[in-house]
C-alpha cells in the first residue's frame, strides 16, 4: 500500500459535489494517498441535510441486478465503515432494528412468504397476536399491524455521518472549495475545470457527483444521460397526548411505505414522499398524515413542529444510481434516487477500483 500511495499522491482527483457521496469518495479516495478536492457551491444546502438516511439492505425485495449487488456490498462495508469513523466521532452508529409493516392482509402474506424464502437472512415475521406489536399497535389504534423485523437494517443519522466525514477530510488536510463549477474541459491528459469566479481547477481526474447539476458539465450531444428530480418531504411531529409515549415505539418503522423515526416521548419523524417537481406541494404533503386506515389523533397536520424537504435525482432509462467511466479522467457517480447513504461505501469501492484504470 506504500507503493501506491508513492504513485497516487501525486495525482489530483477533483470531486465535484461535496454530500455524502462526494465526501465518502473523497475519504476512500484519501486511503490511497490521492491528492482530493472537493467543490461545492452550497455544500450546507445539498439534499444529504435533508436525507432520513433508513437502510433498507436485508429488507429489500427484489433481490437481483446491480441494486442488489450495490446494497449486498455496502451491507458488508458499513460496520467496517463505522469501526474507523467511530475513531474520528464515537457518536456516530447504526441505529438497528428496522421493522417493516402494515394493515393490509395481502401485504402481509407478501411479506411473510418474502422472510420465509430467505431464513438465512433473519427476518423476524412478526403477526398480530406478537406481544412485541402490543405497544406499537397502542399508538396506532385500530390499524392491527403485522409485519417483519430486520435486525441488520436500521439507520445512520445523515448529519452525524456528514459531521463524521468532515473530521476525517479535515484530518487528511482534504480541501474544499466553495464555489460553482461551470465549465469543464479536457486539456491534453488533464481537465481544465472554470469557476464561476473566472479561475481555473486543473486535475488529472475529475468525479461528477453534483446530481442533477452533473448534467450541465457533460456534453448531451455525447452522452445520453437523463436525471429526473424527486422531491421528498419530510415533517417533525409533536403531541401533548398524556397516554402517547413515542419511546414505547420501535427507533425505526416502516408504515405502508412510510419512515417513523422516534426522537422522544412527544416527538417524531415521518417521511417521505415522491414527487417528480423542484418544489413542495401540499397534496403530496397530505401522504404523510393519510398511509394508515385508522389514524390516530396526534397524526394531524396542527401538531407539525419541523417540516422540510430535499431534492433527489433519479435516472431515465437507466438503474440507479449512474456509476459509469464517461471518457478517461472523467467518472460519473450521480442518480442516488433514495439510497445514497445505503449506498456510499459501496460507490465509493466503485469509484476506487475504477480510478485505476485511469491512470
Amino acid at each position: 500500500m506504500n507503493n501506491a500511495k508513492d504513485t497516487f499522491n501525486k495525482i489530483k482527483v477533483l470531486i465535484v459535489g461535496s454530500g455524502i457521496i462526494g465526501k465518502s469518495n473523497a475519504f476512500k479516495l484519501s486511503e490511497y494517498g490521492f491528492d482530493v478536492t472537493l467543490v461545492d457551491q452550497d455544500e450546507i444546502h445539498n439534499s444529504s441535510h435533508a436525507a432520513l438516511g433508513i437502510l433498507m439492505g436485508k429488507i429489500y425485495q427484489k433481490r437481483k441486478g446491480r441494486s442488489w449487488i450495490l446494497r449486498q456490498k455496502s451491507s458488508e462495508l458499513w460496520p467496517k465503515w463505522i469501526n474507523i469513523l467511530q475513531t474520528y466521532n464515537p457518536n456516530l452508529k447504526i441505529e438497528k432494528p428496522l421493522y417493516q409493516l402494515t394493515n393490509d392482509q395481502k401485504k402481509f402474506n407478501k411479506l411473510i412468504g418474502f422472510a420465509n424464502n430467505y431464513l438465512y437472512d433473519g427476518l423476524e415475521i412478526l403477526e398480530g397476536n406478537s406481544n412485541i406489536l402490543d405497544p406499537i399497535n397502542k399508538i396506532f389504534k385500530g390499524n392491527k399491524l403485522q409485519g417483519i423485523i430486520s435486525r441488520q437494517d436500521g439507520r445512520i443519522n445523515p448529519k452525524v455521518l456528514l459531521e463524521t466525514l468532515n473530521i476525517a477530510l479535515k484530518s487528511k488536510n482534504i480541501k474544499t472549495i466553495n464555489n460553482q463549477i461551470i465549465k469543464i474541459k479536457k486539456n491534453n491528459t488533464k481537465w481544465n475545470l472554470l469557476l464561476k469566479t473566472g479561475e481555473i481547477l486543473i486535475s488529472e481526474i475529475v468525479i461528477l457527483c453534483n446530481s442533477l447539476d452533473s448534467l450541465k458539465l457533460i456534453n448531451p450531444e455525447i452522452y445520453d444521460i437523463k436525471l429526473k428530480p424527486v422531491l421528498g418531504q419530510a415533517v417533525e411531529i409533536f403531541h401533548e397526548e398524556k397516554n402517547i409515549d413515542f419511546l414505547s415505539l420501535p427507533k425505526l418503522l416502516n408504515i405502508n411505505g412510510k419512515n417513523l423515526i422516534t426522537l422522544s416521548e412527544n416527538k417524531i419523524i415521518i417521511g417521505s414522499t415522491d414527487e417528480y417537481k423542484f418544489k413542495p406541494e401540499e397534496s403530496y404533503l397530505n401522504e404523510l398524515f393519510e398511509f394508515l386506515e385508522h389514524k390516530p389523533n396526534w397524526l394531524d397536520k396542527k401538531n407539525i413542529t419541523r417540516k422540510w424537504f430535499g431534492i433527489r435525482s433519479r435516472p431515465e432509462g437507466e438503474p440507479s444510481p449512474l456509476l459509469k467511466s464517461l471518457e478517461k479522467g472523467l467518472i460519473l457517480c450521480s442518480g442516488f434516487y433514495k439510497n445514497g447513504i445505503l449506498l456510499a461505501p459501496a460507490c465509493s469501492h466503485w469509484v476506487s477500483e475504477e480510478i485505476k484504470k485511469h491512470i
